[in-house]
Order: C-alpha cells, then sequence, then structure tokens
C-alpha cells in the first residue's frame, strides 16, 4: 500500500439532487447549494414520483395529466424551483414516475452527475429490515459518490459553509481507500482539518504503544508527505465497533463531513439491510453530512 503523494482533483460540475419535498429534503438542498456555489455546477433537482397503485381488479392506465400524485408532485416542484437562492444558481427540474433508484439512475446517467445529494429520514430496527432504505439503496448503488443528509443535521447558510474538519474512517482495505481521493482533495481545496481515523472492534488483550504506533504510521502513510502546508492532518486509532467509533469522533471533533467507502449493494434481501451495516447507523445517526464512495 503505497503513498498518495498529491491529491486527486475532485471537481463537482454536475449535481443530482433527489427530494421527496420534505423538511429533510429542504437541509439537503441547501448542501447541494454550497456545492454548486464553491464549484459553479449545475443543480438537476430530480422527484421520483410514486407510480399508480395496483389495485385487485386491473383498470386502465390514468392519463398523466388527471394522475393526481403526479400532478401535485409537479407543483410541488414549481415551488420548489421558485427557491430565489436556486434562482441563481443553474439548474434544471426534473419530475418523472418511477423507482426512485430507477429515476435517480437514468438521470444520473443523462446529466453525468459527479455526486448525488440525497436526504434519509433514518429508519431502524424492524421497518429497516423489512423495507430497506432509499437513501442506501442509492449509495450503495450509485457510480458516482453520494453526500446523504441524515434527520440529525441541522440547517445550514449554502453561501458560507464549508466543510472545515473532516473525517475519513479507512480500515485499510482497498476497498476503503477508493474515498480517499476525495477526503484529500476536499480538505486542500477547503484548508480544511483531516482526521484519518482507524476503528478496529478486535481489541487486543494488550493495547501497547507498537500496536497503536504501527497502526498511526500506516494512517500517516495514506497522506501526502507535504500535507501539513494544506491541511492539518491528525491520525486517530481507537479499539470500538466501527460505526459507534466514527459517530463518537464526527461528534468529539465537531466534524463538518464524514467521508466513507462502502460496499456495492447486495441482492435485494432482507439481508443487505441489516439495521447495524456499518454506513447505514453512520449516516442516519450522524449529525453532519456523510459522503460514500462505492468500493
Amino acid at each position: 500500500m503505497g503513498t498518495v503523494r498529491t491529491p486527486a482533483h475532485v471537481t463537482f460540475e454536475n449535481i443530482l439532487f433527489a427530494t421527496d419535498f420534505s423538511t429533510q429534503s429542504e437541509r439537503a438542498l441547501q448542501f447541494a447549494m454550497a456545492i454548486a456555489k464553491y464549484h459553479a455546477a449545475k443543480i438537476l433537482v430530480v422527484h421520483a414520483a410514486p407510480a399508480e397503485p395496483l389495485y385487485a381488479v386491473p383498470m386502465e392506465p390514468i392519463p398523466l395529466e388527471l394522475d393526481p400524485m403526479l400532478q401535485e408532485s409537479k407543483a410541488q416542484m414549481q415551488e420548489l424551483a421558485a427557491n430565489p437562492r436556486l434562482q441563481n444558481l443553474s439548474h434544471e427540474c426534473i419530475v418523472q414516475q418511477g423507482n426512485l433508484w430507477n429515476v435517480i439512475d437514468s438521470e444520473a446517467a443523462r446529466c453525468k452527475a459527479d455526486i448525488i445529494v440525497l436526504a434519509t429520514h433514518g429508519r431502524h430496527g424492524v421497518s429497516k429490515l423489512v423495507w430497506g432504505s432509499d437513501a442506501e439503496s442509492v449509495f450503495r448503488r450509485a457510480a458516482c459518490p453520494v453526500l446523504t443528509v441524515g434527520p440529525h443535521v441541522g440547517f445550514i447558510d449554502e453561501r458560507s459553509w464549508e466543510p472545515k474538519k473532516i473525517i475519513f474512517a479507512t480500515d485499510f482495505s482497498d476497498h476503503s481507500l477508493h474515498a480517499l481521493p476525495y477526503a484529500l482533495s476536499i480538505a486542500e481545496q477547503h484548508r480544511a482539518q483531516l482526521i484519518c481515523l482507524h476503528l478496529s472492534a478486535l481489541i487486543p488483550l494488550e493495547i501497547g504503544d507498537d500496536i497503536e504506533s504501527t497502526l498511526v504510521r500506516r494512517l500517516q502513510d495514506l497522506v501526502p508527505p507535504d500535507a501539513a502546508s494544506w491541511c492539518k492532518p491528525e491520525w486517530v486509532v481507537r479499539f470500538e465497533f466501527p460505526a459507534e467509533g466514527i459517530l463518537g469522533a464526527a461528534e468529539e471533533y465537531a466534524a463538518d463531513l464524514i467521508v466513507m467507502s462502502v460496499r456495492r449493494a447486495a441482492l435485494p434481501t432482507a439481508a443487505s439491510h441489516l439495521p447495524w451495516a456499518i454506513a447505514s447507523e453512520v449516516v442516519s445517526r450522524a449529525q453532519c453530512p456523510v459522503l460514500t464512495v462505492r468500493g
């Protein structure tokens, strides 16, 4: 595993923002606008309107112009598009009928999205085990990075928000390092403090200086030698369960952003939506947005 010598320059020119018109989506829109403002990017605002309900007795399809749910979605989109702050940014608004992932996937391909931004309502426990998570279905399948804004993230002023404290979590696997170039580049662009975090649930009988210092050196090897000139790197090793450790570190450092990799979506079974999955737990409980990159 070699050192990353220079940060890959990441730019977000096309942002896909998915909305369900909820208050939580309003919060996510503020982050999409903040990113668009910084990168002079275009925002594609997308809403997936529910398809017609299934009836026990087959019926003729409802003409689109008479579908009340679709028409309501279009009216809500017109109201959102009138947001004066959105008017100051390059944007396009789309309402499509269909499954959320299918709509996002097709529109992301059409606009060549560099990042997807959306909110999650943080479903937990049995309901998540049965139904899964719309946000998770996106961030585990999307080819581009996904910024997810969870239910504990507050409103921001998109005109001044910048990520000044960034948590990058890694277990040193090749999979987890897919997110590293994004963490480095964002830290460089915003002159942010970068906290490189390694967590292990396997607690040794004795946590000696040798074990911890070896892991710290592995973290240091991930960061370019000149990183101190464009960010304030810090290396943190903890022996905790990963989700709890990431959330704890984010709260301790008052992080503005968490960056981490996620694994590709498994088959759509209950097992792929286990409520204790690390990324899902972090996204749904974090007090800051989470940028996930599929490994």
